[in-house]
């Protein structure tokens, strides 16, 4: 066994900080009132996260990209039969990994949309009618039931792998190495500080757009005239 520089700094960074937006959106969209700032602070986070891990996963390092992980049939049915040998997410994790990604981000975007009816609106409210809103938000609610079974799954088999099939996929995410055996010791590669701050630069303007900066500002209130 030979140890090896799996995870990168910025995809471990993104893991935990997605676990921690993820909770606090859930935590506070359930206590509901003056907690939906939060609630749409988390999911702007959200956004800016998931922009920066698909732009990662295209100039981040070798096991961060997507070309590497991404399984195709005979890669899903070889894991199934026992005989896949890699390092990084298996077949059936990096499904996981692209369902994760494709469900969080349409739950924060059609949140960016969504109304309470009451007293919160998204930030991007006002670039749909109020019937799309009521739409996007009908699906922002039922997506949410979506999620709490996909974050079960996910921490399952997290479980299952650790603790019954003996490899830890929790230690290399926080220490970004892990054992493996000699045959798949290549150490990972690329994703530099250019590609972060490539990244990053995304990210931020995807954090821009979804708080509505290219939206025209709202209309200034009628003057009091003092009647």
């Amino acid at each position: 066994m030979k140890s090896i520089s799996l995870w990168d700094l910025p995809t471990r960074l993104f893991h935990w900080l997605l676990v921690l937006a993820v909770t606090g959106s859930l935590v506070t969209v359930s206590l509901g009132g003056t907690w939906m700032l939060w609630h749409e602070r988390f999911g702007l986070t959200i956004v800016g996260l998931i922009s920066f891990r698909l732009v990662w996963g295209i100039v981040g390092s070798t096991y961060a990209r997507f070309l590497q992980f991404i399984p195709g049939p005979s890669a899903i049915s070889a894991y199934l039969k026992g005989e896949w040998q890699g390092v990084g997410h298996n077949p059936l994790g990096a499904l996981s990994v692209l369902a994760m990604l494709g469900l969080l981000g349409f739950q924060a975007v059609t949140g960016l949309f969504a109304s309470d009816a009451i007293a919160f609106n998204g930030p991007l409210y006002r670039a749909v009618s109020s019937e799309w809103s009521d739409t996007i938000t009908s699906w922002h609610k039922l997506t949410e039931w979506v999620i709490y079974g996909l974050i079960a799954l996910h921490i399952a088999s997290v479980l299952f792998y650790t603790l019954v099939k003996k490899d830890n996929l929790i230690a290399p995410m926080v220490s970004g190495r892990k054992d493996v055996s000699g045959i798949q010791n290549k150490e990972r590669a690329g994703g530099g500080l250019v590609a972060f701050i490539f990244a990053m630069a995304v990210a931020a303007f995807a954090i821009w757009v979804a708080s509505g900066g290219l939206l025209p500002p709202p209309p200034p209130p009628p003057p009091d005239l003092g009647w």
